[in-house]
């Protein structure tokens, strides 16, 4: 009989935690049995959604807990500091998106992570579309070439307009508990996917600016362009975009094909090449259990040892953490930032 994981909930103002715990509570493999985070309306509703004993505040969870794991939905400052922790206690620790607020953060994390042996993953909730997965395994195939161009737009209309809570729309706000604004929350994920198609650019620019927001502490727009030898890479961010058109589309550029790739689970995957110039869908298989949700992917690497998805990989949202911090350096400084980072 497969064992239960013991899992604790650091944080409950980042809205994503939601959807995750429902996927917790349908995995049959992991049980919550705390959570901590200083608002107590965050905790009610917890406690009307599943059975737990609840903390406001985070120590009472290290001081009293006997736990496998934590998820970690703070914001993003106060989450590396909490995954440090955790890592100390020997807790196998699962992060939302972007992984820190800053570079430091992050190398903090991976610190401390190998010092103890834990397993640290980042969970993106784009890692689970089973038509980017797919579209990832052929371009390892080599079935568009040599990828030249990588581009991904995160896109909506704001955190407030999109409905999100008060809590999360606090810290996204901040620029220190978020680490900047939709280029970090947003500019994220095209950084990511091309970080896992093409590696480690050589230099970042960037352009940000409060384009439909002007009192916002934060920048609501912004692009990144990653250079490479020999391809660049588009990551754009919006937080003033109205209606959803190219809003999380990726394009794959490569020198014997064009892959799009539609977002959100029952997106279409697309290919165009010589032979079909116009463009035609793939059939896309379903993906593994094991990389069919954060939890069930968590769960499966733990307990097996094997790798996380290279999307979910520590060592690469690390690497992600510095080229959005190379972009934020570029924007303040109106010049290209060469990488690594001093």
């Amino acid at each position: 009989m497969s064992r239960l994981y013991r899992l604790g909930v650091l944080g409950l103002t980042h809205d994503h935690v939601w959807s995750v715990l429902r996927e917790v509570q349908a995995s049959g493999r992991v049980v919550l049995v705390a959570a901590a985070d200083p608002h107590e309306e965050l905790l009610a509703r917890l406690r009307q959604e599943v059975s737990c004993t609840t903390y406001k505040d985070y120590d009472s969870v290290f001081e009293r807990e006997t736990l496998d794991a934590v998820y970690i939905y703070s914001d993003n400052s106060t989450g590396a500091e909490l995954a440090v922790k955790a890592a100390e206690r020997g807790w196998h620790i699962l992060v939302e998106k972007p992984m820190a607020a800053d570079l430091a953060g992050a190398n903090r994390m991976l610190e401390a992570v190998h010092r103890s042996g834990v397993r640290l993953m980042v969970n993106w909730p784009f890692a689970w579309w089973p038509q980017l997965q797919y579209a990832l395994q052929l371009i390892q195939d080599g079935v568009v070439g040599n990828v030249w161009q990588v581009k991904y737009r995160a896109a909506h209309a704001g955190p407030k307009a999109m409905g999100c809570s008060s809590f999360f729309c606090d810290w996204l706000f901040d620029p220190q508990r978020n680490g900047g604004g939709a280029l970090m929350d947003y500019g994220c994920y095209g950084a990511l996917l091309a970080r896992v198609v093409l590696g480690m650019p050589h230099g970042v620019t960037a352009v940000a600016g409060r384009l439909g927001q002007p009192d916002l502490a934060v920048e609501d727009n912004a692009v990144l362009l990653l250079s490479y030898p020999h391809a660049l890479a588009l990551a754009e961010a919006s937080w003033t975009q109205v209606g959803q058109l190219t809003s999380g589309v990726a394009v794959i550029y490569g020198t014997q094909g064009t892959l799009l790739i539609e977002p959100r689970r029952g997106g279409r995957l697309l290919l165009a090449n010589a032979a079909h110039p116009q463009g035609y869908p793939l059939d896309v298989p379903p993906p593994p259990d094991p990389t069919s949700n954060a939890t069930l992917h968590f769960v499966h690497a733990v307990e097996s040892g094997s790798d996380f998805l290279p999307l979910c990989r520590s060592s690469i949202g690390r690497d992600v953490q510095e080229i959005l911090e190379a972009g934020l350096r570029s924007w303040r400084t109106g010049r290209q930032i060469l990488l690594p980072l001093p």
